[in-house]
């Protein structure tokens, strides 16, 4: 694909990704949701920096994130250090999970923990899990038993954990597995399966977005036990109100400067450490070095925009719909969200991709418009139940622990792909307008309704990053048994002499 048609490409997928739930919020406040003037324009600028940011932010990760991942994952294979592949794996897990757009988002809306203790801890969650997947990996670990042991420790100390740490614990599983961890991620595991020479050598690269996910779920269960203080209840969204249009748009200058900033120490580590592999061990030629640079800045001017037209406009709406439908419209809250589950999840790019993959990984067997239909379904419920729960204010307990247990004994039926594609699709359901949108709406409903946003709000992109883990096994539990169907189906015996209609009257 040429450079025009990628940038092309990556723009539709942007806009294919935030105009469905623009127009929905757009008509909802325009007919029954009233909101002042200068939020609506201020949401509507935020949407166009969303897709703007989006797509800057996706084309330079695919040009810099990706080549990267490749070119240090064949360079640590070729040395066969497991010392040396380990300790880099470490490193990258954090530098790459600390720069991942929706966990800066759930941090920076996460009340009484600080942002930055937050995003480091899930950073090295992430690096420790990527390790233990290398030698996973290097080692051929059975995926299945991983997942098992790894989710009953989770359960532990979720039963010991402070309440009010368990959703944000969960949360921070489904927002680290986004569009810049994850093509890093997935490039990394196949240059460390080409190592192995076995047949199941690639099958065993699916997987590592799954197990990084559980790290970064244990490290904030850890840090309850060792952070000052108990989290509140209250809203750490604020709301800006202007007076004019002029007032909006220095509302938006004034936030530039502060995001550069996040953004620039967020990949520096990163920068630095491909900087010093180049000169050690990659030495890549001047095109593609430069190639990768330039991506590398791509990607930093769109992580500004995406992140300033996120908080600034984008979320602050969420918040206010929220409020306004709990406090007038309770029982729309159900129903809007699901609507919106089912265009957030239709508009991601990466599920089609997800689809295809199945597609082709059953032989047919299970069609890609099949796919799509359950993976729909599956978020819409999904968002659904995150409702239900700031409505009743029951445990996310009482929803992760049976939805887990299902998917996990699923994983005991179905082939190992199969398992390891749907633990890793979490990361592609919980995109990134669930943490700039979705969550703040949740947010805004508890508010009115007087709940904890702690305990209550919080655990929607959990929600949403589980139900793949149950839909896309069952497609393999459903492959699995028309395999065996047509395995043993009795082929019709003819005799010499019998005539055999090809037509039908």
């Amino acid at each position: 694909m040429t450079p025009k048609k990628l940038f092309f490409e990556k723009f539709k997928e942007a806009a294919a990704s935030v105009l469905p739930i623009t127009i929905i919020v757009a008509a909802m406040c325009l007919s029954f949701v009233p909101v002042t003037p200068d939020l609506m324009l201020s949401f509507l600028l935020g949407a166009l920096m969303l897709i703007v940011g989006m797509g800057l932010f996706t084309l330079g990760s695919d040009v810099s994130m990706t080549p990267i991942g490749s070119h240090i994952g064949a360079k640590l294979t070729k040395s066969r250090n497991l010392p040396l592949i380990l300790s880099v794996s470490l490193l990258l897990g954090v530098a790459i999970t600390v720069s991942e757009p929706d966990l800066t988002v759930l941090a920076t809306n996460v009340p009484a923990i600080d942002t930055t203790v937050l995003i480091v801890t899930v950073g090295v969650g992430v690096g420790l899990f990527l390790m233990l997947s290398m030698v996973r990996i290097l080692f051929a670990i059975p995926m299945k038993w991983l997942l098992i042991g790894m989710y009953a420790i989770v359960f532990i100390l979720a039963a010991l954990t402070d309440p009010n740490y368990l959703a944000v614990a969960f949360d921070s599983g489904g927002v680290t597995t986004g569009p810049m961890t994850v093509p890093f991620i997935m490039a990394l595991g196949v240059g460390v399966a080409s190592i192995r020479s076995d047949e199941h050598a690639q099958t065993d690269s699916f997987g590592l977005v799954a197990l990084c996910s559980i790290g970064p779920i244990l490290a904030v269960l850890l840090l309850s036990f060792f952070y000052p203080g108990a989290p509140d209840g209250g809203a750490a969204s604020i709301i800006e109100n202007y007076a004019s249009t002029v007032e909006i748009g220095q509302g938006y200058l004034h936030a530039l400067p502060h995001y550069l900033l996040e953004v620039v120490m967020a990949l520096l580590p990163i920068v630095v450490f491909f900087l010093i592999f180049q000169a050690v061990a990659l030495h890549l030629r001047k095109v593609p070095f430069l190639r990768i640079i330039i991506g590398l800045g791509v990607t930093l001017v769109g992580l500004v925009f995406f992140l300033t037209g996120a908080n600034v406009g984008f979320s602050s709406l969420g918040v206010i719909l929220g409020q306004h439908l709990a406090a007038d419209y309770r029982y729309l809250l159900i129903p809007v969200a699901m609507v919106m589950g089912w265009f957030i999840i239709n508009a991601e790019p990466a599920v089609h991709v997800l689809n295809k993959q199945v597609e082709e990984l059953s032989a047919g067997a299970i069609s890609e418009k099949a796919m799509h239909y359950a993976l729909s379904i599956a978020v819409s419920l999904a968002n659904g139940l995150a409702m239900l729960r700031v409505i009743t204010g029951v445990s996310i307990m009482w929803i992760v622990v049976p939805g887990y247990l299902i998917a996990l004994i699923l994983a005991l039926f179905v082939p190992q792909t199969f398992t390891a594609i749907a633990f890793d699709s979490g990361g592609v359901a919980s995109g990134p307008l669930t943490a700039t949108f979705m969550l703040p709406f949740a947010m805004g409903a508890c508010t009115a309704m007087g709940g904890n946003i702690m305990t209550d709000a919080f655990g929607l992109v959990a929600l949403v990053a589980m139900m793949p883990l149950i839909t896309v096994q069952i497609m393999g539990l459903i492959y699995v048994l028309k395999t065996r169907r047509a395995a043993v189906e009795p082929e019709v015996a003819y005799a010499d002499d019998d005539v055999i209609e090809l037509w039908e009257v």
